[in-house]
């Protein structure tokens, strides 16, 4: 029988899960937040939108089909920790080079196993998300002990993340066939399957750091410019914002998604606030205003937009509107401005493992660049 070492998830309300290390043994902190997809947990734990967050899994077993070398979304896992129920005795798949575990022990991500998600899914959906550690072998020690470590951790409010996350050297993505736009796209935690889905559609990506200015985007003669996802509080993320009202300024062909939906609000003149346990899972309903569309939608989200379903308002750009909404509860999904220079969605039409019921969107980013 394989050894088993002790590990407890925290949370800083004091409610404690004991269970098995899973992966790396050891201490991490970070907000614990639960995603409710049943499939493609390696996509989300290299989604850079995920820095300092402990994922619980709803889904109760994981790491059935291990680990490959196609589906990462970034260069490393980004999670700060993992929590699953029951974990794949083996990995059963083709396309499999590893596990999971022995990803996450190989890139030190401390995570648990055997505890009851369920549980922690049910609290945090009742408290909210909430600071959180995983503990495992020497990094044990007493409850009241382990809460002041997980409380005294910074806060995902007012946490300036992008930076972290975003690259550090611009890089090109090529068109596959004839090229037909350029795109500049702020990296702010870009996920690999964006630029592939401009590049899809014959368009060349400049990936560029979220530290570009707007004469350095200028100079590369864009079609359009692209503001990707990311993490962290987008109250903080003031450079960004002053960046996306300088191209709105330009009337450059703008589009957004996720972290770079509220950018664009904020760049509108919305405010943004912390939602109670966020949107994280693939299964979402987004309900378009102007046609009435539904698409299920892949999120991954804390922070939301204000706003309400259709609401115009006017901003130094001209008028805007509220152009999407979440069907579940009604939160802010997208914005967009009336002329339809610029818009963003809350979602991710770049979707892996899925849906793809929203890759229209980037046949749209396409349409507005062919009309400028």
């Amino acid at each position: 029988m394989t050894k088993t070492t002790a590990a407890a998830l925290v949370l800083e309300d004091g409610r404690v899960f004991r269970g098995n290390a899973y992966g790396a043994v050891g201490q991490t902190l970070g907000e614990a937040v639960f995603c409710t997809a049943m499939t493609g947990y390696q996509e989300t734990l290299t989604d850079p939108s995920y820095h300092r967050q402990i994922v619980v899994a709803t889904a109760p077993q994981i790491g059935n089909t291990g680990w490959n070398d196609e589906d990462d979304e970034s260069q490393r896992i980004w999670v700060a920790g993992y929590a699953v129920r029951d974990p794949a005795r083996r990995a059963s798949n083709w396309r499999a080079t590893g596990t999971l575990p022995g990803q996450l022990e190989q890139q030190n991500i401390v995570g648990i196993a055997g505890i009851d998600t369920r549980a922690v899914v049910r609290h945090l959906r009742s408290r909210g998300s909430m600071k959180a550690g995983i503990f495992s072998g020497p990094a044990l020690a007493d409850t009241e002990d382990l809460v002041g470590r997980v409380t005294g951790q910074q806060s995902m409010l007012g946490a300036d993340l992008a930076g972290e996350v975003s690259t550090e050297q611009v890089y090109t993505i090529e068109p596959a066939g004839t090229p037909r736009f350029t795109v500049v796209a702020v990296d702010l935690g870009i996920k690999s399957n964006t630029p592939r889905m401009f590049a899809e559609r014959g368009m060349r990506v400049h990936v560029v750091p979220s530290s570009v200015s707007l004469d350095q985007i200028l100079e590369l003669k864009p079609d359009g410019a692209f503001l990707s996802n990311g993490p962290g509080d987008p109250a903080t993320a003031d450079t960004a914002v002053a960046l996306t009202q300088g191209l709105l300024d330009k009337g450059l062909p703008l589009f957004g998604i996720c972290f770079g939906n509220q950018i664009l609000g904020r760049a509108l003149g919305r405010g943004t606030y912390k939602m109670k346990f966020g949107h994280r899972g693939i299964n979402i309903p987004v309900v378009e205003h102007g046609t009435g569309r539904i698409s299920i939608t892949a999120q991954n989200h804390g922070f939301a937009l204000e706003g309400e379903k259709g609401e115009q308002f006017d901003t130094p750009f001209g008028k805007a509107e509220v152009s999407h909404v979440c069907a579940n509860d009604g939160v802010v999904e997208g914005v967009r401005l009336i002329d339809g220079r610029a818009f963003s969605v809350q979602y991710h039409p770049e979707a892996a493992a899925g849906p793809h019921d929203a890759a229209y969107l980037f046949d749209r980013f396409a349409g507005l660049m062919k009309g400028a």
